[in-house]
């Protein structure tokens, strides 16, 4: 799978590491010379989530931090958008947990 978020489109950007040599004018030197470039890349912070969709649905999907942060989902279902808030699905003991809980309320 492509390192892209499913809900913003974040993905991995190209750009340059900049070398630079000399003294900046403002602290007493002539200014700073480019000396070289290498190419380098920015990669958004993704996570792996399983989501509990409104429908009762788990979803397993690559999330920036900046959407688990929010906690809301926007996506696309067909012509319209559907915006639900971020529910993690719980598995294993975790489930089984909750479930317990949620019998002694």
């Amino acid at each position: 799978m492509p390192r892209v978020c499913q809900v913003t489109g974040k993905r991995t950007r190209v750009g340059n590491r900049v070398s630079r040599r000399g003294l900046a004018k403002k602290a007493g030197g002539v200014g700073r010379r480019v000396t070289g470039r290498t190419k380098r890349k920015f990669k958004p912070n993704l996570q792996t989530v399983r989501i509990l969709t409104p429908d009762g649905t788990v979803m397993r999907m690559k999330l920036s931090t900046r959407v688990i942060k929010k906690g809301v989902i926007t996506l696309q279902k067909g012509d319209k958008t559907v915006s639900f808030p971020l529910v993690k699905a719980l598995r294993g003991r975790h489930r089984n947990w909750k479930e317990a809980q949620e019998r002694e309320d």
